[in-house]
């Protein structure tokens, strides 16, 4: 999740995420149609396929969705497979999308094979979504002051406690990528 300085930071780390990582959901503050635009460069430079988040989606590895402009973006259940719901709705911490949405969704349907992150923005939205994620057992990470161009987000989710890790931005992908192996070696039973 990441709102003002947050584009230059998905691609930061996204074009060092291996192509075979986990289903990823973002959200990123943004207007209509800009969303589907940023979404195609981010493709265009990454080893991931990422797209613009529609309803029903499935949520699998490789992918990267983004959701789109003026909607919220959910994860749901069904079977073993996840899958994007795509909704209207009020506004949550003045924003459509919300980070807030989105990982209370994750919280609820994925817990603790879920890996939240916040990145930068003004603001509070995420940061008890991300708690709900931790408490469930995610791995939670948030971007340092030094590196975010604003430290609204992160800030209000470390206050809360939600953060596992707290790391430069450049030692995000790492953060992640070691996660992930780390899931792969040793499973949660």
């Amino acid at each position: 999740g990441s709102s003002t300085g947050g584009t230059r930071a998905l691609e930061t780390i996204l074009t060092q995420l291996p192509a075979n990582i986990p289903g990823t959901v973002v959200v990123q503050h943004m207007p209509p149609v800009f969303t589907k635009s940023f979404a195609e460069r981010l493709n265009s430079i990454c080893q991931v396929n990422v797209k613009e988040a529609e309803d029903g989606d499935h949520i699998q590895p490789g992918t990267v969705l983004i959701a789109p402009g003026n909607y919220h973006m959910l994860v749901v259940k069904n079977g073993a497979r996840y899958y994007t719901k795509i909704k209207q709705g009020p506004p949550v911490h003045h924003q459509r999308p919300s980070v807030d949405v989105l990982f209370n969704s994750v919280a609820q349907y994925v817990g603790i094979n879920a890996m939240g992150v916040i990145l930068t923005g003004m603001g509070a939205d995420g940061a008890k979504g991300l708690l709900k994620m931790k408490e469930q057992g995610s791995y939670t990470i948030g971007k340092d002051e030094a590196t975010s161009v604003v430290y609204g987000m992160p800030r209000e989710a470390f206050k809360l406690g939600a953060i596992t890790d707290q790391l430069p931005l450049n030692r995000i992908p790492e953060g992640i990528i070691n996660h992930m192996k780390q899931k792969v070696l040793e499973p949660h039973l």
